[in-house]
């Protein structure tokens, strides 16, 4: 690999589904990566074993792969790498940089609370910390110990960030982070644990040659326990980017513990990847005015600059903006692959998707979500069932002789949109009506609603016996 190769990465925890603040990191790196030709790697950060799960491994692939993020490299799993990680502590012990700790649970909260009672920072008092000419006291039988780093006592860690600029952190307000946990119960003597988050992170970013990292903001306090453990392993740094978080319409932090919406339940609710990328994108990123913008010139674009410092918020009506845009541009056979699985999950049948085309084409300038689309095509598959409002505002006695006559009239005639328009001019010639009082009363007893496009067009797109069967009570 060469020194000047870009790899980025994205390495999300599968306690849970991948969120659209993890979206938007997953879509900045990969954009990175592709704009200077370099590689993404996805990593799986699972080492809360009690939380984590095969489901959220999956809803984090199938995110992906919906938003076309293609990665160079990954899925890694961090728990097929304990030995690795084992294997640079004992390094680490063994240089100095990192020591056992056999302090049980109740010293450390008796600690903390007399440090506490004295007005102090609680932190870790060092109590088992080697030192030139200090004693330590003999491991307690039946205790498992961590492994912690020894946090540099003087000087302080600073780097320029890609988003927020210098940042600088006093080693003195760091203690000795836990960079392996207890190893199980009954365990022999000497074995070691599950990594923590900011000692697997590290390791892993060096081995897998990790030059770049974008991130949330609320990593910058991990930020210098890492750089730390770097220097300690003698090994570069890569350089950091931390976006500002995303807020909800409420104006607070939008998580996946609080008010976020996984990426796949959007897929579900109708959206385009196209138009969530450009979202997210503009979620903290700008390229002037440029509002909408293809993937292609996202990557051309996208050279790590023009990162916003402060928060986005999250707004659903923009949203649905963007994505009426790119309904609008999408194919229109694309578009019917996508009503036949969004009337699937409500049960309906609508047969091979080529047949929905021209309903898509005629419908989609009025959607703002597949599922919208879905609204309109479905009526054609479920009876509809008009308001009582709308029958006696639209289909009254007037209106009812020309509607049975041009039933009889459409039972015969070649059943595209010129016949069934020439048929309704007759109707209202023979009657003496306007269009005005024949389409309302068509449209709400056909289609359950006052408004829709050009009438004779949309009753081509029905099959003749549904819409016979639909003014038989005429």
């Amino acid at each position: 690999m060469s020194k000047s190769t870009v790899r980025t990465r994205i390495a999300p925890s599968p306690t849970g589904f991948l969120h659209l603040g993890t979206a938007r990191t997953a879509l900045y790196s990969w954009a990175y990566a592709r704009h200077h030709g370099g590689q993404f790697v996805l990593r799986i950060e699972d080492t809360d074993v009690e939380r984590s799960s095969e489901e959220s491994v999956q809803q984090i692939l199938d995110s992906m792969r919906w938003l076309g993020l293609d990665y160079d490299e990954g899925p890694h799993y961090q728990m097929q790498r304990l030995a690795r990680y084992h294997e640079v502590a004992e390094r680490m012990i063994a240089g100095g940089s990192a020591y056992r700790c056999w302090a049980t649970p109740e010293e450390l909260e008796a600690m903390r609370e007399a440090q506490r009672a004295r007005g102090e920072k609680t932190r870790y008092d060092g109590r088992w910390r080697p030192a030139p000419g200090k004693v330590l006291p003999p491991p307690p039988e039946g205790v498992q110990p961590v492994v912690r780093f020894a946090t540099p006592q003087e000087g302080a860690v600073a780097w320029d960030d890609l988003v927020k600029g210098p940042i600088r952190i006093a080693n003195e307000e760091i203690d000795d982070l836990i960079i392996l946990r207890p190893p199980p119960a009954g365990a022999p003597p000497g074995t070691l644990g599950v990594p923590t988050y900011n000692f697997a992170v590290v390791v892993d970013d060096l081995d897998m040659g990790i030059t770049h990292v974008f991130r949330g903001d609320e990593h910058i306090n991990n930020t210098p326990w890492q750089i730390n453990i770097f220097r300690a392993l003698g090994a570069p740094l890569p350089q950091y980017g931390h976006c500002p978080i995303i807020l909800g319409d409420d104006g607070l932090k939008l998580s996946k513990r609080r008010g976020a919406v996984s990426v796949t339940a959007y897929e579900e609710m109708g959206y385009l990847p196209e138009a969530m990328l450009n979202y997210l994108a503009r979620l903290g990123w700008s390229h002037g005015d440029d509002e909408l913008f293809t993937r292609e010139q996202m990557v051309q674009w996208f050279d790590g600059s023009h990162l916003a410092r402060s928060p986005a918020q999250w707004d659903p009506a923009k949203l649905a903006w963007v994505n009426a845009h790119y309904v609008r541009q999408a194919d229109d056979a694309r578009l019917a692959a996508l009503v036949v699985q969004q009337l699937a999950r409500r049960g309906i049948d609508a047969g091979p998707a080529g047949s929905l085309a021209a309903a898509c084409a005629l419908y989609k300038d009025r959607c703002s979500t597949v599922v919208e689309l879905a609204d309109w095509i479905g009526m054609m598959f479920v009876d509809v069932q008009p308001r009582a409002e709308d029958l006696a505002a639209h289909v009254g006695d007037a209106v009812r002789p020309a509607l049975q006559d041009l039933r009889e009239r459409f039972t015969t005639l070649d059943w595209d949109k010129a016949a069934i328009a020439a048929a309704m001019k007759e109707v209202l010639a023979a009657h003496k009506l306007k269009m005005p009082q024949l389409a309302p009363a068509l449209r709400v007893l056909v289609c359950g609603r006052t408004q829709t496009p050009s009438i004779d067009a949309v009753l081509a797109l029905f099959p003749r016996e549904t819409v016979l069967h639909r003014l038989r009570a005429v």
